[in-house]
């Protein structure tokens, strides 16, 4: 029997979202090696004996999140084989494909982000006074770094130094979503008051949507390379 096609599509995405959680739990030094990475860098803040005001804390912080996201998503097509790929691009859709990436990358980032601001809170401080909006800054803020740093690693997997030419292409396209991030983050700090600050999650899930759409086009004909 025949199912449906948003059945079918919905099936195909969930086994490639399983897949990719399968695979993380198959390679454990990868998820380990990044959050090593997270409490070194929080480590440092705390051995370097400095009291770090609000301002300093929120750059401190997305820096940590920024560098820990792309050494998280670099890897998402960068591990799979060539043989890998091309049993996939006989068997998967490829929005599908792009679309369990995106998801388990979004699921990564947003628990990696809260370690970070977990242990990052113990060492230096909580100053963020409205949780609720640094809440949700943080689950926009892995939405969009997963979004641009999915379809920027699938472009990078083609290269010979791919770890480069992420962090190449990374820069103009993460600049606009980071520093909305931070001027997010200042107002959920009370460092700046701006009562108009759902323009700039507006702005933030604008962007969002433009490098989704702009993904789902091209990624197909990256695929196919």
């Amino acid at each position: 029997m025949l199912l449906p096609l948003p059945v079918m599509n919905l099936r195909m995405l969930w086994i490639l979202l399983r897949k990719e959680f399968l695979l993380e739990f198959r390679q454990r030094y990868a998820i380990s090696g990044i959050v090593l990475y997270v409490f070194s860098m929080v480590f440092v803040v705390y051995i370097s004996s400095i009291k770090v005001q609000p301002p300093v804390w929120n750059i401190l912080f997305w820096l940590i999140v920024l560098f820990a996201s792309i050494n998280a998503v670099v890897k998402s097509f960068v591990q799979e084989s060539g043989a890998r790929q091309l049993y996939y691009y006989q068997l998967a859709d490829p929005a599908m494909l792009l679309l369990a990436k995106i998801l388990y990358n979004t699921l990564l980032l947003l628990v990696l982000s809260v370690l970070a601001f977990g242990a990052y809170s113990v060492v230096a401080g909580n100053p963020v006074k409205d949780a609720g909006l640094f809440a949700l800054v943080l689950l926009l803020g892995s939405l969009g770094f997963s979004i641009a740093f999915t379809f920027i690693a699938s472009i990078a997997a083609k290269a010979n130094n791919s770890a480069t030419l992420m962090a190449i292409l990374s820069f103009p396209v993460i600049l606009p979503v980071l520093l909305t991030l931070v001027r997010l983050s200042q107002i959920a700090l009370r460092l700046i008051q701006d009562t108009s600050y759902k323009r700039d999650i507006v702005n933030l899930l604008a962007i969002d949507a433009i490098l989704i759409t702009l993904t789902f086009i091209l990624f197909p004909y990256i695929w196919k390379d």
